[in-house]
């Protein structure tokens, strides 16, 4: 009976108060893990106590810009930017995915063509070019091709303000990553599902909204959730053009009391905030979509360590 137990384990008999005659499999103690295991954390908290006890620090700076106002400010620029660009991305994105697949060639090509452009040059060129577009075209006018006749006319600098063109850039950088990522969900589904909508009377574009799209999300989702962190971080790129962003607010702050190092724990520490909030919807979607796959079945390293440390608190709690 001990030969078919798993390799892993040990049995021995049972004790007096357990029923008699039974087996009962007890893991082997992997040493070597936990040894490991305390030396990282103490390692950690020995950096952790090292970074407290740092006067160069200067906590007191940190806690104080840590909730003023022009951080805020900054935090409201930071959001604002991070769902306008996704919003654009995503519909942008959509739509150049559904061009890439089309078989009409010209659609193809400028769909191709659009996503070799953005996502072949970096995103803090883009960024700089749209903040300077002015010095390429003074005007920004809408009316009949090769004629004199305009419809809308505008100043380039008053319309592309530092936001609009952060919201540019980040947008347009953003649909072309998203663009693949939601051809990817679509070229997973079954051709068949394809098929059998055609058959019914269906429309392709009624197919692609009502059949394709919906089962694709479960592709779609889990990268688009970390897309979404990213271009959290990203909008500090718009620094550079002082967008009035958080991260251009720290360094307005710092180019007058000269804090450097503070000013930057201070953003370090929002953006993990607001990353740790958005881990949590992330992780819930990826659960939501991956119902039915090994994905969804995966835990956390929280989680997993919380589980292991209750199971060996309580190893009857396991049956």
């Amino acid at each position: 009976m001990a030969a078919s137990l798993h390799p892993a384990a040990r049995v021995r008999r049972a004790d007096a108060d357990d029923h008699p005659g039974q087996l009962r499999a007890v893991p082997v103690r992997h040493w070597g893990r936990w040894v490991a295991a305390l030396v990282a954390a103490l390692a950690l908290v020995g950096l952790l106590g090292s970074l407290a006890k740092n006067q160069n620090l200067h906590w007191d700076v940190v806690g104080h810009y840590l909730v003023a106002g022009l951080i805020f400010d900054g935090l409201v620029t930071t959001l604002w930017l991070t769902v306008a660009a996704m919003a654009v991305g995503l519909a942008l994105g959509t739509l150049v995915a559904v061009m890439r697949l089309s078989a009409n060639p010209v659609l193809a090509a400028l769909s191709s063509l659009f996503v070799w452009a953005f996502r072949g040059t970096p995103l803090l060129v883009q960024i700089i070019f749209w903040a300077y577009a002015a010095a390429l075209y003074k005007h920004v006018m809408i009316g009949i091709p090769f004629t004199t006749v305009t419809f809308v006319r505008f100043d380039t600098n008053s319309l592309l303000t530092p936001s609009i063109a952060a919201l540019l850039a980040l947008g347009l950088n953003e649909a072309a990553y998203a663009s693949e990522i939601v051809r990817a969900g679509i070229q997973s589904v079954d051709p068949g599902q394809q098929e059998a909508a055609h058959s019914l009377g269906m429309k392709p574009a009624l197919t692609m909204r009502r059949i394709v799209l919906p089962q694709a999300m479960k592709v779609i989702i889990p990268p688009m959730g970390n897309e979404t962190i990213n271009m959290l971080k990203t909008t500090a790129y718009v620094s550079v053009i002082a967008a009035h962003d958080l991260m251009s607010n720290i360094q307005d702050v710092y180019a007058q009391n000269y804090q450097v190092i503070p000013m930057l724990v201070v953003a370090a520490l929002w953006y993990l905030a607001l990353t740790t909030l958005l881990s949590g919807p992330q992780a819930w979607l990826e659960r939501r979509y991956g119902r039915g796959t090994a994905r969804a079945a995966r835990v956390s390293p929280l989680r997993r360590m919380v589980t292991g440390v209750a199971g060996r608190l309580n190893p009857e709690r396991k049956g």
